[in-house]
């Protein structure tokens, strides 16, 4: 029988087996699916609220196991495992205690009489994840939908099948009903099966911009709703009067953590010309904190990367980027010894062409660029087909507020820190970064009819 096979990131060795679930056993978990989906939808929020309380209950009451599952599959550091458990059962209470609010009816005054639109769910949602954020990911689409009256779907990426079954598991847990969650351990090519499938009313992708064409056109063809989360490589402008420590805190921060396996992370910085040599010796020296180790040790700063082949690509658009012209000041070379360890890199003089300046480099991997000036930052940090994340640093809080307001182009803009999603603001990018959004109100209407009702 065919199987998914789990490769610890920081042994190289096999975690687990699972076998693979065949066409047959999707098309009976969707009808089954269905039917329990159905009486969901019709239950009272309040119960909906309990349930999801629960599951936030369920998480915290063993976090350690869930992160202990996070760290084994794809390598993340134990705390940062920990934290992102935290964060979901944050998502969980958010979702819980705000879910009605947002759902209630709206009026809307007209010369027709009683006029409003309501919010009804759509029904069974296919979920396409990654593995950088295994449980996180899944739970920003999963929480909203659940508490909607929807159903979640989910086909996860291969080494984070754990994580899967794991949130499977709390939901159960949590007293949500047999089969409103499932997570199906299938390859691929089932994907356009699911689907084209008549009760799977949307479809959500977290994941490369490859694979956010592909399932796309898949949905386009089927009529389905659908919401992409896909790749980025945001700027972090750093303006003459900027703080430029809190600057180079907050963009290695944000680069390294993960391993730099981050959608959001700062991937490219840009500096102005006054300022360069302060902050890139800044940036080297804290840079300098993460080195790799076993990710189970709560000291380590840094794990490995997930997959032996991401390793590959990184290291591969690494030699590029410094035969095109980059200055490797740190790292960039394989180590040996087991586990898909790559070492904290930093790449100087990365110009506008250069691989790590249009490539997103999906690792560890630090890359400064200078500009003239403001003006020349600015029409850098939006040369680029993302449109994910952005931040500006700089002293004057009007200026950096009108920048990320109007000058930079992304779906989140940020002064004077990192950008990181919150369930209570919005979440998603535009061009090649994607469209719809995750979390806030927003999140939670996106598998929604939005219904107008009129009472003459």
């Amino acid at each position: 029988m065919a199987e998914i096979t789990v490769i610890n990131p920081a042994t190289g060795k096999i975690h687990a087996s699972y076998p693979l679930m065949h066409q047959d056993d999707v098309a009976n978990i969707i009808e089954e699916m269905e039917k329990v989906r159905k009486s969901w939808a019709k239950t009272a929020i309040s119960h909906r609220r309990e349930m999801m309380l629960n599951a936030a209950a369920v998480i915290r009451n063993d976090i350690e196991h869930y992160a202990k599952i996070i760290t084994e599959e794809m390598g993340k550091p134990i705390n940062q495992a920990i934290s992102e458990l935290e964060k979901c059962a944050v998502l969980c209470e958010y979702y819980a205690n705000h879910a009605e609010e947002f759902l209630k009816p709206e009026p809307i005054p007209t010369e027709k009489g009683k006029t409003y639109r309501a919010f009804q769910p759509l029904g069974i949602i296919f979920a396409i994840m990654p593995w950088n954020f295994p449980i996180w990911q899944v739970m920003r689409f999963a929480v909203p939908n659940l508490m909607a009256g929807n159903a979640g779907l989910l086909k996860h990426a291969p080494n984070s099948t754990g994580a899967a079954l794991a949130i499977e598991e709390i939901f159960l847990k949590a007293g949500f009903p047999k089969g409103l969650f499932r997570n199906l351990i299938i390859d691929v090519n089932l994907s356009p099966f699911i689907i084209n499938h008549p009760h799977v009313q949307g479809v959500t992708l977290t994941g490369s911009n490859r694979a956010g064409m592909a399932v796309a056109s898949e949905a386009g063809k089927a009529l389905k709703k659908v919401v992409m989360e896909l790749g980025g490589s945001d700027p972090y402008v750093i303006l003459e009067d900027a703080d430029l420590e809190l600057a180079a805190e907050q963009c290695i921060t944000s680069r390294l953590n993960n391993a730099g396996q981050v959608c959001i992370a700062a991937k490219r910085i840009i500096v102005v010309e006054k300022v360069k040599d302060a902050f890139e010796n800044l940036i080297i020296k804290k840079a300098e904190r993460y080195v790799p180790g076993n990710p189970l040790d709560k000291t380590t700063t840094m794990g490995p990367m997930a997959r032996e082949d991401l390793r590959k690509q990184l290291h591969d658009q690494v030699q590029r980027a410094i035969a095109k012209g980059a200055k490797c000041v740190m790292g960039g070379a394989l180590p040996d010894g087991p586990g898909y360890y790559y070492p904290t890199t930093v790449l100087l003089d990365v110009k506008p062409g250069n691989p790590a300046f249009c490539e997103e480099f999906f690792g560890p991997v630090v890359s400064v660029t200078v500009a003239e000036d403001e003006e020349d930052a600015i029409e850098m940090a939006n040369d680029t087909i993302f449109g994910l994340g952005a931040a500006v640093f700089t002293r004057n809080l009007a200026k950096g507020e009108e920048i990320a307001l109007n000058r930079l182009n992304a779906g989140t803009c940020v002064v004077n820190s990192y950008v990181a999603s919150d369930p209570r603001l919005p979440f998603g990018g535009i061009k090649q970064s994607g469209f719809g959004r995750e979390l806030s109100v927003e999140g939670i209407r996106e598998f929604m009819n939005v219904k107008t009702v009129v009472v003459r």
